[in-house]
């Protein structure tokens, strides 16, 4: 099952591919929640990711649909094996508009602050040194694998969580910090070979899993190196290293 965003947003493009379409003859530079409940969900997403990751956001807007795309994680480095881990969620506009920006999300978030429901948000300033951001996940060819529970990926997190901060104690090197958080979270759960901890670390942050066990089951996808996971919160992609692909 391909990801179901109308129109094949936040999906993969040829590196030909300008950053910005035009539509119309002019550049979009600004959308428009359908309503108040929207905005306030993308508040919210946001400010989950940036507690995880304070950088960038990338947005995706074709038509009528807006693509938001985060990094929980991502490699340093050539010698970096942190598995590259990102959330997805898709928003429904109010008027059409055709953009592919990356930029901060702290000042995305000033500007949700401030906005009111059916009122334009103009994109801030973009930035161009962000490279996870150059990498998208396939538009199709996802092969359905058997589900998993809420409940399983909340225990991993919770369990890398303790980990990482046992093994980091206050004022370690960041060279030791990026090895102990890609040996964690690049390791596959037991039972489900074919995803790594990080993608529950991702799903238990970004607030995909729910509160406790609420939201029940959680879809998995595959193709290639990515992994899917998929509730009705949003999604979670994840790229494995060329190491750790299996099969």
């Amino acid at each position: 099952s391909d990801i179901r965003t109308p129109g094949g947003v936040g999906l993969a493009r040829s590196a030909s591919t300008p950053r910005y379409r035009y539509f119309r003859g002019r550049m979009h530079s600004e959308f428009t929640l359908i309503d108040a409940p929207s905005l306030g969900d993308l508040r919210v997403f946001l400010t989950r990711a940036g507690r995880v990751e304070d950088g960038s956001v990338r947005l995706i807007a074709a038509d009528h649909v807006l693509a938001v795309y985060v990094a929980v994680l991502y490699p340093s480095g050539l010698l970096d094996q942190t598995p590259t881990v990102l959330g997805l969620r898709t928003f429904a506009l109010s008027t059409r508009a055709e953009f592919d920006a990356v930029v901060p999300v702290r000042s995305l978030l000033d500007r949700l602050e401030r906005a009111e429901a059916g009122v334009p948000v103009t994109l801030p300033m973009q930035v161009h040194t962000v490279t996870w951001a150059a990498i998208s996940p396939p538009r199709g060819g996802w092969v359905a694998q058997k589900p998993t529970d809420a409940g399983i990926l909340n225990r991993v997190a919770a369990s890398g969580i303790a980990e990482v901060a046992h093994a980091i104690p206050t004022g370690t090197g960041e060279q030791i910090v990026q090895r102990v958080r890609a040996e964690v979270w690049g390791r596959a759960i037991e039972g489900l070979e074919h995803v790594v901890a990080g993608g529950a670390f991702a799903a238990l942050s970004l607030g995909f899993l729910g509160d406790g066990d609420a939201v029940g089951e959680v879809r998995l996808f595959e193709t290639g190196p990515w992994t899917r996971l998929t509730t009705d919160r949003g999604h979670v992609l994840v790229k494995r290293r060329a190491w750790s692909l299996l099969g």
